[in-house]
């Protein structure tokens, strides 16, 4: 059966959350290790996996990490990420690989009785490995490759008295690359299956390591004579559904592969319990076989859905697989499973794709994601609070950039927690892979456009990734790479074996701006624009109909500035309007600063390195609310969806970013949860029209629409006052204020105020504009006087904090003012913590409510700041 990687993909969705595969007894190997270079070890791994060899001289080994992640934790190397001290780092391109080829060694306590099974399992390490224990060698040949799990059952190779040492002998990628610029430096980092972005890109320095190490987990399994090897969820969900009310059954479909390691057939009865319902199988399996069993289907009434973020709940159920054998468990898995349907169908209309998921259509909003952190120093809370924040900024999207690799289970888990659909890039990038010409690259693109060199070794990887993480609700479509698709024969054995085999249940298309994707009938690339665009560009000017990379600023306040920026060199960009050219420091240009052009100038020439990054912010929120605005306003029409290039940095970058590397927002966030929200009303800055938007599937009627205009001075204008109604995932042109807008802002600019009230007078959308005069400048922002705001905060519960914003009616409006959880000490901020909104405008006779969620410092010495534009820094104590 082939891939409908085109067609309408209306069957089975897998659906479930594969959440901590835990057997009887499983742990991971995340401490005690040591480390040493291969050149200061003479001995070979039989000698160094026994226990007697001694590692006492050796180092501190960080495992999950890389080389250069135990090396920092060591104080051997700088911090890359402050300043320029990544050039205090020798790069294995000049060193050769030898000097990033490390020895990692284990001791741990474990044995086996009776027919117990023990395995080691290693998810992930960079490039290559031999592997002892014991004195005894575990693979036979080289176990190469970044992205494939290996599973090894080490049952007699365990020391009978429970000590164990284990060897790991970790090998860099074959090819890192000439760092020399490039996207992906001389781009010969893309010969092998592993990172792109390591040998440097336009918004990263060099890694200098390329991420060699265990980068990922480490484990011990303990399981019964049977072993669960992969368990599979589909989950069908037929019809159009709402999330609310009563729903008609859906169906439950579970395969399990089952590993039988002895050398005797056993049987025992394979079984699953969801929603408090039971399906089992008598199983007999073969000695030393693997076997796919189908269990029969679980019919579930009146279901809970899983939906995307703003459409509806994250339900999700737990689901408990076991094999037991004998009346005892010698196997078992837990599981969430988030019961939806996905369908893609082409949009005859817009000349896109479009996405259904439980039957409904679903306009993409979206954020391009690289990754967790350039050096893989990844965790649970750190994937939580980066998705975390895509959800508030109301997004409905991930894509997973093809240059970095397949997520982790662990972000799998946050994306379905908060709804936020994933496109999943495997690993490829036109930049490296020969999509274009490149003078910066070491070979031609006939021959880059056969990377890497070892399609097998590929196509194993994609399996194995498929397996780790198709059962996740979240995951929806699968991309064949960025800009450009992997070698043919590759894509015809993912399109044509693989995924018909693996994952037949979602949409896989065959590149990031494929046409199959994004009709593209204006040329170029089938992506961008990424500097920075005047609002215009994102109402007026058509681009292509799902663009899967549109955006680019990203830099944030100066106490964000200060954590990497050392002070003589925190000196602000600027912009030579007669030449069009910026000055720029080059710790700036180092971290990969993007121009904001004559944006600042607008608010008034920077007078400082923190005048100019306060000021940033204000472009920032207004790039993005329009942007999504503008996209959002032609929905369905012009387009079926947009990603934004892109939404985080895994390092210390100053472009594409909502928040920073420390988990720090910045203003673009907050635009973004402004200019998404699912029902939002909206100013087109170009014809004047105030819009609807609405991207839930309710109707909403009898709404009342109030505009009012504010001036510097704080004197309202009503401009209009009428009832409004719209339908479900429609936007709505109501009426054009142009002309009295235009007038009112002529000589200094003005506030406008857009308000959507429910029927009992409370706002359901607000959202405030800073009009510029008709100069184009922001003249009366200027020369705004101090506001009055008063500011009170108080627990709601430990770790949660609402804070209050009073603007009295005679006052001035108090604009853009950010508030922050920081140490009462230090009055440092503190992060990661969640805003309901931040960069508020409170206008006269207005009270804003912040809530603000600092669970993780509970009890801990904590006030509140609040500085804006014309809001002098204060802090306030939290009343209890």
């Amino acid at each position: 059966m082939k891939y409908p990687s085109l067609l309408l993909i209306s069957c089975l969705i897998i659906l479930f959350s594969f959440h901590n595969v835990n057997a009887q007894n499983s742990y991971e190997l995340n401490t005690g290790w040591k480390c040493a270079r291969i050149d200061s070890v003479k001995d070979s791994g039989t000698k160094i996996s026994v226990g007697g060899f001694s590692t006492t001289n050796w180092m501190q080994a960080t495992v999950p990490g890389t080389v250069l992640t135990t090396l920092l934790n060591n104080k051997k190397v700088p911090d890359p990420f402050y300043g320029m001290n990544n050039e205090l780092i020798p790069d294995i391109y000049k060193t050769g690989r030898d000097y990033y080829t490390y020895w990692f060694v284990k001791d741990f306590k474990e044995k086996a009785t009776g027919a117990e099974q023990v395995y080691l399992n290693l998810r992930g390490v960079n490039y290559s490995c031999d592997i002892y224990l014991n004195g005894k060698k575990l693979n036979k040949t080289i176990q190469e490759g970044m992205f494939l799990r290996y599973s090894y059952n080490i049952t007699a190779d365990l020391d009978k008295n429970g000590n164990n040492r284990l060897a790991i002998l970790v090998y860099p990628p074959d090819f890192p690359g000439n760092p020399n610029g490039g996207q992906g430096g001389d781009g010969t980092v893309a010969k092998g299956v592993g990172l792109q972005y390591t040998a440097g890109w336009d918004w990263i320095q060099p890694i200098r390591d390329r991420n060699t190490g265990i980068w990922d987990k480490v484990t011990i399994q303990k399981t019964g004579k049977i072993r669960i090897v992969d368990t599979h969820v589909i989950t069908l969900v037929p019809g159009v559904r709402l999330p609310e009310g009563a729903q008609q059954p859906v169906t439950i479909k579970v395969t399990a592969q089952l590993s039988n390691p002895t050398n005797t057939a056993v049987s025992g009865i394979l079984k699953y319990e969801m929603d408090g319902k039971t399906v089992s199988k008598s199983v007999v399996l073969s000695p030393n076989s693997n076997q796919i069993i189908n269990l029969n289907d679980l019919s579930l009434s009146n279901p809970k859905l899983w939906w995307p973020n703003g459409y509806g709940p994250q339900n999700l159920y737990n689901l408990h697989i076991q094999f037991v054998l004998n009346g005892s468990v010698s196997d078992q898995q837990n599981l969430k499973v988030g019961v939806r349907q996905l369908q893609s169908e082409w949009n005859a209309h817009t000349m896109s794709r479009q996405i259904s998921v439980n039957g409904q259509k679903i306009f993409i909003k979206g954020g391009n994601w690289i990754i967790s952190d350039a050096m893989l120093r990844l965790s649970d809370m750190r994937y939580d609070a980066e998705v975390r924040f895509h959800r508030d900024m109301n997004l409905n999207l991930i894509r997973v950039w093809g240059g970095a690799m397949i997520e982790r289970p662990e972000f799998y888990d946050a994306c379905d927690k908060y709804g936020l659909l994933v496109f999943q890039d495997l690993w490829g990038s036109g930049d490296c892979n020969g999509r274009w010409q490149d003078p910066q690259k070491l070979e031609d693109q006939w021959t880059r456009r056969k990377y890497p060199d070892n399609h097998n070794l590929f196509l194993e990887s994609v399996k194995d990734q498929v397996k780790m993480v198709r059962n996740h609700a979240s995951l929806a479509i699968w991309c064949g790479g960025n800009e450009i698709t992997p070698p043919e024969d590759i894509l015809t054995a993912l399109k044509d074996t693989i995924m018909p085999q693996l994952d037949n249940t979602r949409w896989f298309v065959d590149y990031s701006n494929s046409d199959a994707m994004s009709y593209n009938t204006l040329l170029g690339n089938g992506d961008g624009p990424y500097g920075i665009q005047p609002l215009s560009m994102f109402w007026e000017h058509r681009t292509y109909p799902f663009n899967s990379e549109v955006g680019s600023i990203g830099v944030s306040d100066i106490e964000a500035l200060k954590r990497f920026i050392p002070a003589d060199h925190l000196n602000a960009p600027q912009y030579d309007e007669s030449t069009h050219k910026t000055k720029t420091d080059e710790v700036w240009n180092y971290h990969k600063y993007i121009g904001y052009d004559t944006s600042i100038n607008k608010y008034g020439e920077a007078k400082s390195a923190e005048d100019f990054a306060f000021k940033a912010q204000l472009v920032n929120y207004d790039q993005y609310r329009g942007l999504m605005e503008g996209f959002s306003s032609h929905m369905w029409d012009w387009y079926t969806g947009t990603i934004i290039w892109k939404t985080q940095n895994p390092w210390t970058a100053m472009r594409g970013q909502m928040y920073d590397y420390y988990l720090d927002p910045n203003a673009c966030l907050y635009g973004l949860h402004n200019g998404s929200e699912p029902l939002h009303i909206m100013y087109n800055p170009v014809n004047g029209v105030v819009m609807g938007v609405n991207n839930t599937f309710k109707q909403r009627a009898s709404m009342m629409l109030v505009v009012k205009a504010y001036s510097m001075a704080g004197q309202e204008t009503l401009l209009t006052q009428v009832f409004a109604d719209i339908g479900p995932t429609l936007a709505k042109k109501y009426l054009s204020i142009k002309e009295e807008v235009d007038k009112l802002a002529a000589k200094e600019g003005l506030f406008l105020d857009l308000e959507l009230l429910d029927a009992d007078k409370k706002p359901i959308s607000q959202n405030i504009y800073w009009i510029p005069d008709s100069k184009n400048n922001y003249s009366g922002l200027q020369k705004m006087e101090q506001s009055k705001l008063t500011t009170t905060a108080k627990y709601l519960q430990p770790g949660k904090v609402e804070v209050t914003l009073t603007n009295d009616k005679q006052n001035v409006p108090a604009f853009f003012n950010r508030v922050s959880i920081t140490n009462a000490e230090t009055k440092s901020r503190l992060m990661p913590v969640f805003y309901s909104d931040n960069y508020i405008t409170v206008l006269p006779g207005e009270q804003k409510k912040i809530i603000i969620d600092c669970d993780q410092f509970k009890g801990k010495k904590v006030i509140v700041s609040v500085n804006g534009w014309n809001t002098a820094l204060r802090y306030i104590n939290i009343e209890n």
